[in-house]
């Protein structure tokens, strides 16, 4: 049985339905979610069929045993939160309760104690505590998610500006549903498992290659705005209306892009036989969100 925690999100809906496509090898899948129904709704229809679903709640290590018990494997992921490390070590400690044999932890690029992203010292320590307890451990490492992106749509389809604090600097990006992808690989492939797994897309792209890449699939000039580290904080809580922790993680990891080059890496093509999407194809994919 594979217990896929954040089954409502991103990463871990993406996973699910890796594991529970019509071409999956079909293992057993169980998803957990403080509010079933809704995830149930949220299913596509073959997704439903495949998939047992079981309420939980991170806050609730009992909830977590009951969720985990009979799990051979877990799929960890949590949302970037300043809670994340607490929610997490108590998915850990459930897991060891219950004879959980293989964790595959969501983690981050530059997850080291003194890593200047606040998100990715945390991810540290959850890794550290994970390898203390001698469960099979596999670490997937994606770079910024191509998702993640359309939270500038609104301001590029207003302005046709996309602000950034990277200059030049090339950032990598990863489809969500390559995670997922890179995820349903190493639950179902046993050879696979015990890995740090990096995960990017083919090409690196710096703001202003993106802003062109925009405006060359809107047919209209988009330019990037570089605000500064400061600047960009200050507009994306002002703006945007982010919290203040998250506005600092979005600039903390752009300026670990500028600090520390970011190239792509083929981990996932080695991992799955195939490239990744390409930012291109998912830009189009969602133009109507940018016009």
């Amino acid at each position: 049985m594979i217990v896929v925690m954040g089954a409502a999100g991103a990463t871990g809906g993406a996973t699910l339905r890796s594991l529970t496509a019509p071409a999956a090898p079909g293992a057993p899948v169980r998803a957990l979610s403080r509010d079933p129904a809704r995830l149930a709704a949220a299913l596509d229809p073959h997704t439903r069929a495949r998939t047992a679903i079981h309420p939980a709640d991170a806050t609730d290590p009992g909830s977590l045993r009951t969720a985990f018990r009979g799990g051979q494997q877990l799929f960890l992921t949590m949302a970037n939160s300043p809670d994340q490390v607490r929610y997490e070590l108590n998915a850990i400690e459930a897991a060891v309760d219950c004879g959980v044999q293989h964790v595959v932890k969501v983690s981050a690029p530059a997850a080291e104690p003194d890593s200047p992203v606040a998100v990715s010292r945390g991810h540290h320590l959850i890794e550290e505590r994970l390898r203390s307890t001698g469960i099979t451990t596999t670490v997937l490492r994606p770079y910024a998610f191509m998702q993640k992106l359309l939270l500038l749509a609104p301001g590029i389809a207003a302005a046709g500006v996309v602000h950034g604090a990277t200059g030049g600097a090339r950032c990598n990006y990863v489809d969500v549903r390559d995670v997922g992808d890179a995820a349903a690989e190493v639950l179902t492939r046993p050879e696979a498992a015990g890995g740090t797994y990096p995960l990017t897309g083919g090409r690196a792209y710096s703001h202003p290659e993106l802003a062109a890449l925009l405006g060359e699939l809107l047919g209209r000039p988009i330019r990037y705005l570089d605000l500064g580290p400061s600047g960009l904080k200050a507009h994306l809580v002002g703006r945007a209306g982010m919290p203040d922790w998250l506005a600092t993680h979005v600039v903390e990891i752009q300026q670990l892009a500028v600090d520390r080059e970011e190239m792509p890496d083929a981990t996932f093509h080695r991992l799955t036989g195939r490239a990744p999407r390409t930012l291109g194809a998912f830009l189009g994919e969602n133009l109507h969100r940018f016009r």
